[in-house]
Parts: structure tokens; sequence; C-alpha cells
């Protein structure tokens, strides 16, 4: 079939990435929904907070939830950790595999700075632990005390650090960074904070001591920031794919925009999980930063009508041979080093998505994608590694208006 080994383990850890990152999205979502649910009554035990029922499978629940603990522990107490322990060490893998071992194709923009790719690799690292502990000082600060407070801080400083990361590191690359740098908070939340206070209250109730309530507070705290950045990390992962979401100097503003839509969504679904009015305000905002974002994307990127006709013509006045033998030209020169199908450059077995140019009708069979990639968004060649002039990819738009152009003139 063509694939190599790599190719293999590449899809696997892809495939348990999801797995695991469905399995603790539901979870969370799940606990977040049945936390907000919570009623109370006059038949519940002393020590509890809340009680909701459900109906599922054809059977009814009765779940009640004990802020700190009961007076005796179950024999059996289900911890919910390895699927947040999963999801990071799976998309950590997957992220070293494509990111760090390509460094060169998908994490450094020779443009930006000329980096080594130990060098990429570590200002990668170290994005990502400066992340996580300036996160954690500003949630034990006084900050910490108003979440709407420390909600604007971590705004800005998520904006801050995925602009920094921008200035460093490749277009695509820089959007993974902040990405993964989000999920590492989250997971790092489930395993340094969450995990352990709820370990102490356990331990506490075993010693027959007074549990700490301030463990459940800081876990709730915690859990509900999770909740918030879940789908703002499920946009950059599936943004990745896409270059009107990174190909622009804006993809660093336009994170911090979605991580405000996501933040608005998720709060549609807790107020009405919470039994309140549907807070149908939040359509507004939501649309509107869409609306921004998708403007924000096209800001510095070339569009279509930036190529006319005229235009056009104009660029190929100054082209001594043939549009056909200028794009195969610079085809073979900037594009062959991976799009062939053998490629040369080292550790790819194959073309990527399958997509090769040996002769004119390949590129023919590809020119919307073409001009997509090269011409109207610059995410190709990636971190332009092999430093394709802004002259070339006009060469591009110009081969994608004839193709059109022959297309409009049979039908």
């Amino acid at each position: 079939m063509g694939l190599s080994l790599l190719d293999w383990v590449e899809f696997m850890v892809r495939w348990f990435h999801v797995i695991a990152g469905i399995a603790w999205i539901g979870s969370s979502f799940y606990f977040i929904a049945l936390d907000l649910s919570l009623r109370k009554s006059s038949s519940l035990p002393d020590q509890a907070y809340g009680e909701a029922w459900q109906v599922h499978g054809g059977g009814f629940y009765n779940l009640v939830k004990y802020l700190v603990a009961p007076d005796r522990l179950p024999n059996h107490l289900t911890w919910f950790k390895w699927e947040a322990y999963a999801t990071w060490i799976s998309g950590a893998a997957l992220f070293i595999l494509i990111y760090y071992l390509g460094a060169e194709l998908y994490l450094i923009d020779y443009e930006k700075m000329e980096l080594t790719p130990p060098v990429a690799i570590l200002i990668s690292i170290l994005g990502i632990i400066v992340g996580w502990v300036a996160y954690d000082i500003a949630c034990k600060s006084p900050l910490g005390k108003s979440n709407f407070i420390l909600s604007i801080f971590l705004l800005f400083f998520f904006t801050l650090l995925s602009w920094a990361s921008y200035q460093m590191l490749s277009p695509r690359g820089a959007f993974m960074q902040i990405g993964v740098t989000l999920g590492t908070i989250m997971v790092a939340n489930v395993l340094m904070i969450i995990i352990p206070g709820q370990k102490k209250v356990v331990a506490q109730l075993i010693a027959k001591e007074t549990p700490n309530p301030d463990f459940g507070i800081k876990a709730k705290q915690r859990s509900l920031h999770n909740n918030y950045l879940t789908l703002p990390v499920i946009f950059v992962m599936i943004g990745n794919h896409y270059p009107t979401a990174y190909a622009t100097s804006f993809s660093w503003l336009i994170i911090s925009l979605i991580i405000i839509v996501g933040a608005l969504i998720r709060h549609f679904f807790n107020e009405r999980h919470a039994g309140k009015k549907s807070p149908t305000w939040v359509i507004v905002p939501i649309v509107l930063l869409t609306l921004m974002s998708f403007a924000l994307s096209e800001v510095d990127r070339p569009k279509e009508d930036t190529f006319s006709p005229k235009k056009i013509s104009m660029i190929e006045s100054e082209f001594p041979d043939d549009l056909k033998e200028t794009v195969m030209e610079i085809t073979a020169y900037k594009c062959s080093t991976c799009h062939v199908k053998n490629p040369s450059w080292e550790g790819m077995v194959k073309p990527p998505k399958g997509v090769y140019f040996h002769e004119f009708k390949d590129l023919v069979n590809n020119y919307r994608d073409i001009y997509k990639q090269v011409a109207a968004s610059h995410a190709m060649p990636p971190g332009n590694i092999t430093f394709l002039e802004e002259e070339e990819r006009l060469v591009y738009a110009k081969f994608y208006y004839k193709v059109q152009e022959i297309l409009e003139e049979r039908n």
C-alpha cells in the first residue's frame, strides 16, 4: 500500500489521541453538566451538597455530591484521570512525531528566524513550560480570588504567548504551539491540582481528620477552566489542517478570539445545564467574533480579485518563457523535494497527502488547491522552507486564472 511503518505509527497515535480525547472531553462535559444540575433536597445525607436524577439506557440514576467526602468511603472509588493523561501522552507523541522530528518543515520559518531544529524544539518546550508556570502562579495569586478578573488576565496572557510564538516559529508551528500549551495546562490541572487535592482529602478522611474544603474549591476552579478551554483547543487541533486559520500574520489574534467564542458557547450550555434561562445574548458576540476571525484571516492574504486578468497579463509579460514552462520550472525547483513520487526529504517516504507534480497535468488536476495553498494563503511550502518568492507565487496565481479561463471557454 506504500505506507511506511512511521506512517502507521503516526496514524495509530493520532487515532489513539482522538479516542482518549473523546473519553476525556466526554467525562469533563458530563461532570460539569452534572455539577450544575445538582439540586438541594431535604432527604439528602447531612454532608451532601446536592443531588441529580437522570435517566439513560432504560434506567434511572440518583447521583449525590459531597463537597468534601462522606463519613465513610465506599470500597470502590472511581478516579477520572487516565482519560486526561492518555490524551496528553498521545498528543505529545503526535506533536513530537510531526513537529519535532519534522521541525525544519513544520516548526521553523527561516524568513523569521534562522533556527536550527534543536533550538526551535527548545523554544517550543520552554514556551509550554512558561505557559503552565505563569498560569499556575496567576491562579494561586490574589487574581485567582475572582474568576472574572483571572479570566481577563489569562486571556491577555494567552494572547501574548500566542503572539510571541508567532514571532519565532512558523505560522503552523506557532498555531499548534499555543494549542499544545493550552492542552498541557488542562492536563497539568488534573495531574498537579485536581487529583492530588482529592487524594489528600481521601487521606485525611482515612486518618479520621476533618478534610480541608480548600482542595475541593481549587479543584472546581481548575475543572471549570478546563471546561472553558476545551473548545478552543479542539479548534486549534482541527485548524492546523486549514491554512485559512493559521496562514496569516494575525493567527495569534484569531486564537484569542476563538478562546472567547469557545467560552461563550460553553457558557450557553452551562447555563442551560444549571436550569437557568438560555443566555441567547451570547449569539451576537459569537457571530461577531467569528466574523472578525474570518476578516483577520484575509487581511494580509492575497485575494483572488488581487490577481486580476490585467495584473496577471502584466506579470506574464515579464516572463520570457511560456507560462507552462515557467510554472513547471518553479515547481521542479521549489516543490520537488516533497511533491514527487519518491521524496528526497529525509524521513519522507511519500508525498504529502499523496500529491505529486511530475507532469503538467498533475498541476492542472490540483490547480485549485495549489492556488489556495501557495498563492492565496502562503501555507506552502511549510515555513517557506524553499524560499518561494512573491513573484513566483504570482506565477501560480497566473497559472490558476489561465486554467479557469480555459475551462470557462470550453463551457
